[in-house]
């Protein structure tokens, strides 16, 4: 039967004994006999994968109308805002210089010009042939270097002068960090990737950027854009944020973005998809020509380094009937072609060059030293980003969470907003019309103190919550006692936490401390989080970022559910639910908490950090930057949350951190400083006996002495003798 919420407390006690939990295999009172089939892990993340399809199609369905409401000037500066392209780009012109090794000729010359702080770009202007009719900035794909490219040097035979930049490219040659003596497969564009999408920043904004620039150096009147591949990408932004393009002409590129988490991770952009994709770009190039060419996208070489796989994703070709939808949908003149030959003679013809097409003429071999080049604009945006990352702290610092922490009228006013932009706009945050909870549980283990039951909880469609909670034996009728909710790691399941055979792989991190705990007396609910399955929940990351979401997007709705039912349970006390989670659980512990305050408490072991460097500093060691865990990066927390602001979501409520200092996760020296802007905030709410650290001399583990007294004390549960 399932009971109502209001008849739940009475079906409860009609169902209790002098003991209230038997040994029997009977469900848990006011729960519905649970059957399990196959396994639940994958059936949870493969839920929340389609869940995420049937979202990224309404998304698509939903954008014309989102788009046309804004109008011209707020489209771009919203695409702007999606790009990260924050950072004040510096004026300057053209200046040529002659790189060591470069072959120089009247005809050409290599130059640089200005992007913003420590950046300039680079590339090659080709003069043209005969008197100029027009100039063009001619974005070839990322792996072509400029002096090879066929397609510029056929404008320069039109009449047209060309400037041609070089873009990241797809090698790993400089990927790494010199200083550390480690290097990774990651292509260059990926490198540059992670590192800036914590700071806000993408590899498509830096370079559209570094498009804009040059738009700007060369100070002409008519000029066209023309990209293939990558550039085709970077023409289609630019053209659409600078209406003083002429023509644009996109190869390789155009098409639906529906699978854009498919797609090379360098390409990825947060909440993108709710709002553009390239046919609402093109509606900002009308009513200036812009010309599609359907032609085979590039397709990378394989990397040279090699190592762990590389992120997965793939550079495909749109059908021609993708790309023709895609064109019609933007509703405004798009010309189609499906060949250079009609896409050139449109595009010189948009750009006012009336002349017959010239010939394919072979290419000069020139000698360039690409290599130094390309370490030249890796080095120099990743110099840029790294300063970046630094000195966020300052930004953070100056946010009203910190300046206004003293004014105990007004700050928590400033602490519900904050909360409100960290879980919609940082986490992203699902519908609240949670289904009906349709609790269903079996025993799935028992012990001498405690019963423990596999639970599940429905909370959208295709979205469940499922984990093991352990009743002690000894709970009397009517008592309600405090649960510690004990979250496991990456690649976990709930039973890790919990199991007490020592020569089990997972006993060594977590102790069985769900289980320790629960011999204790508190009601333990050991939840599974669908950080499981390796590239399959990671893919869940990609699918959900370009929507605006993350992976805690649906972890936190779970646990908003989880917590919503353990607060209607009668042998639960709801003042008194607390948080207790290692690794990947502390990660939870971090954002769980900070958003859903039915948590009275939070303990993060194993993973409290200055997580903005441990994320994308290119000089430690244990940096992700070196890792294979791509999903990990979040937008934009460097210039918003770090932990120490996480933990100021969390208070006053008590947090605790745990900390070993042989845990490779971080350094002792970085834990110490973001834990001491913690206690800085609690003292000035009033509150410094609630927030604490147990240094301890150990790994990657749960050492259970001082987060247990914190749970006894602040849970009001009396520790054993």
């Amino acid at each position: 039967m399932n009971y109502s919420p209001l008849l739940r407390p009475l079906a409860f006690l009609a169902c209790t004994s002098a003991v209230l939990f038997a040994q029997t295999a009977a469900p848990l009172p006011g729960t519905q006999p649970l059957t399990i089939e196959g396994d639940l892990s994958a059936q949870m993340v493969a839920g929340i994968g389609r869940y995420l399809d049937r979202e990224t199609e309404r998304a698509a369905a939903a954008r014309p109308a989102r788009w046309k409401e804004l109008g011209a000037d707020a489209a771009r500066k919203l695409v702007r805002q999606r790009l990260g392209m924050v950072d004040p780009t510096m004026s300057g012109g053209l200046e040529t210089f002659a790189p060591l090794g470069a072959e120089s000729s009247p005809d050409f010359v290599h130059v640089r010009w200005p992007v913003f702080d420590g950046v300039q770009g680079e590339g090659l202007l080709l003069d043209s042939v005969g008197p100029t009719k027009a100039t063009v900035i001619a974005v070839p794909d990322a792996d072509q270097p400029p002096e090879t490219w066929s397609f510029a040097w056929r404008l320069r035979e039109q009449g047209c002068a060309v400037l041609v930049p070089a873009l990241v490219d797809r090698r790993d040659k400089f990927s790494g960090s010199a200083l550390l003596n480690r290097w990774v497969n990651q292509p260059h564009r990926e490198w540059i990737y992670r590192q800036a999408f914590e700071a806000g920043r993408t590899l498509t904004g830096y370079e559209v950027q570094t498009v804009l620039s040059a738009r700007e150096a060369l100070g002409m009147e008519n000029v066209g854009i023309a990209g293939y591949g990558e550039g085709g990408l970077l023409a289609l932004h630019a053209a659409a944020l600078d209406p003083k393009f002429t023509a644009a002409l996109v190869g390789g590129y155009f098409g639906p973005r529906e699978r854009l988490w498919s797609e090379p991770i360098y390409r990825n952009t947060f909440g993108t998809l709710r709002d553009f994709a390239d046919a609402e770009l093109a509606t900002l190039i009308a009513p200036r020509t812009l010309i599609v060419e359907h032609s085979t996208a590039p397709v990378p070489a394989p990397l040279e380094r090699k190592g762990r796989p590389p992120t997965p994703g793939e550079i495909a070709t749109p059908t021609l009937a993708e790309v023709r939808t895609e064109v019609e949908r933007a509703g405004v003149p798009i010309t189609l072609t499906e060949s250079e030959e009609p896409s050139l003679r449109a595009f010189t013809t948009a750009l006012g060059i009336d002349a017959p097409l010239k010939p394919q003429r072979i290419v000069p071999d020139l000698a360039f030293p690409n290599d130094e080049r390309q370490q030249r604009i890796v080095r120099g945006l990743e110099d840029h980003t790294q300063r970046l990352l630094r000195d966020s702290d300052v930004t953070r610092n100056a946010s009203d969470l910190w300046t206004k922490i003293k004014d105990r009228a007004a700050w928590p006013a400033v602490q519900t907003e904050a909360r409100r932009s960290f879980w919609e706009e940082t986490i992203g945050k699902l519908p609240t019309d949670f289904l009906p909870p349709n609790p269903r549980s079996r025993v799935v283990i028992e012990k001498e103190k405690w019963t423990g039951y596999d639970l599940m909880l429905d909370v959208h469609p295709d979205l469940f919550a499922w984990g093991v909670l352990l009743v002690p034996k000894d709970l009397k009728p009517g008592e309600r006692r405090p649960v510690v909710v004990c979250q496991h790691g990456l690649e976990g399941v709930p039973m890790d936490t919990i199991t007490d055979d020592k020569t089990a792989k997972a006993y060594a991190p977590y102790k069985a401390f769900a289980a320790r705990l629960a011999e204790r007396g508190f009601i333990v609910f050991a939840p599974h989080n669908p950080y499981r399955g390796q590239d399959a929940f990671r893919t869940l990351q990609r699918k959900a970022q370009p929507l605006g979401w993350s992976l805690f997007t649906f972890i936190n709705a779970q646990h908003d559910v989880i917590t919503r039912w353990l607060a209607a349970q009668p042998f639960v006390d709801p003042e008194r639910i607390g948080f207790y989670g290692l690794s990947y659980g502390g990660k939870s512990a971090m954002r769980i908490p900070a958003v859903i305050d039915r948590y009275c408490l939070s303990i993060c072991s194993g993973d409290f950090n200055e997580w903005v460097l441990k994320n994308g500093s290119v000089t430690y060691t244990s940096s992700y930057m070196f890792a294979g865990e791509y999903e990990i990066f979040e937008w934009d927390l460097a210039h918003t949350f770090n932990y120490a602001e996480m933990a100021l979501l969390i208070a006053p409520r008590p947090f605790m951190v745990e900390r070993g200092h042989d845990d490779g996760v971080g350094t002792s020296e970085w834990v110490g400083y973001e834990m001491g802007k913690v206690l800085r905030g609690y003292s000035k709410l009033g509150v410094p006996d609630r927030a604490e650290i147990e240094w301890f001399d150990g790994p990657h583990t749960i050492n259970g002495v001082g987060t247990f007294k914190f749970l006894h004390k602040h849970l009001r549960w009396p520790e054993p003798r």
